[in-house]
């Protein structure tokens, strides 16, 4: 996202607290790999996940958020051939509500790969009127129990405007956080991880940033996030298709 922000702004400083601070589900779809990806399925429209590295928004052709994917898949013709990358969960989740003629590359994200349908199934049980709510990178069997799919700004608002009192939530628990401020009378029950002995429902790249490392960073203006010319010229171009599609849907 550090890297989006500089190809949005390339004439502006960009810092990261902390470069380590990267993205599983980027980190499964490397350059190399993916342009061998695309060149063995030529002639269809590339459209990547905000998710991923310079590089590969460079290598796309329109770039989607988990908030807009679905639409800006149906604002193309319906005969256009599409690639779909990196999330194989979000992709699948798009596939199905637009049965569109889609390849889908194999990369996932640690967290939502790893959410329990058995700790959902004995919450849910716990909590009878409690609603699910996932994240569209969840697998499938985790998204079918769902009462109500979003991304993340989808899943507060849900929370916020809606009447339950209990949610089950499988996407990133650092989001519960932010629940709680809208409606701190309301339960967030975060779903387990498959291994109960690991902490695999939560981004260790997340939780890298910390306040002392916020600090250093504003006060030394260090790490700075720099791309080459090129590579923002090329990723711009799908950044800003997206926006343009966005804005004439009203998103």
């Amino acid at each position: 996202m550090a890297e989006t922000a500089k190809i949005l702004a390339p004439q502006k400083k960009v810092l990261l607290p902390d470069m380590n601070a990267g993205c599983s589900l980027a980190d499964s779809c490397k350059a190399e790999d993916f342009k061998k990806f695309i060149d063995e399925n030529p002639g269809r429209t590339i459209i990547s996940y905000v998710n991923t590295t310079a590089e590969i928004k460079a290598l796309s052709d329109i770039i989607c958020t988990s908030s807009n994917a679905v639409q800006i898949v149906e604002s193309l013709p319906t005969d256009e051939k599409l690639i779909f990358a990196p999330d194989r969960n979000l992709g699948n989740y798009v596939l199905n509500k637009t049965g569109r003629d889609m390849i889908i590359w194999n990369g996932t994200c640690h967290v939502h790969e790893e959410f329990s349908l058995e700790g959902i199934v004995k919450l849910k049980d716990k909590y009878p009127d409690a609603k699910i709510i996932v994240h569209p990178e969840c697998e499938m069997p985790i998204r079918l129990v769902a009462d109500f799919i979003g991304s993340t700004s989808s899943l507060l608002s849900f929370t916020k405007n809606d009447n339950a009192i209990i949610y089950i939530v499988a996407t990133e628990p650092g989001i519960i956080h932010q629940m709680k401020k809208s409606n701190p009378d309301k339960m967030y029950l975060p779903v387990p991880p498959k291994d109960s002995t690991c902490g695999c429902s939560e981004c260790s790249f997340m939780k890298l940033i910390t306040l002392e490392k916020i600090y250093n960073c504003l006060k030394n203006e260090s790490p700075e996030i720099n791309l080459d010319n090129e590579i923002i010229a090329n990723a711009g171009k799908p950044i800003r298709r997206m926006m343009e599609i966005s804005k004439k849907l009203g998103l």
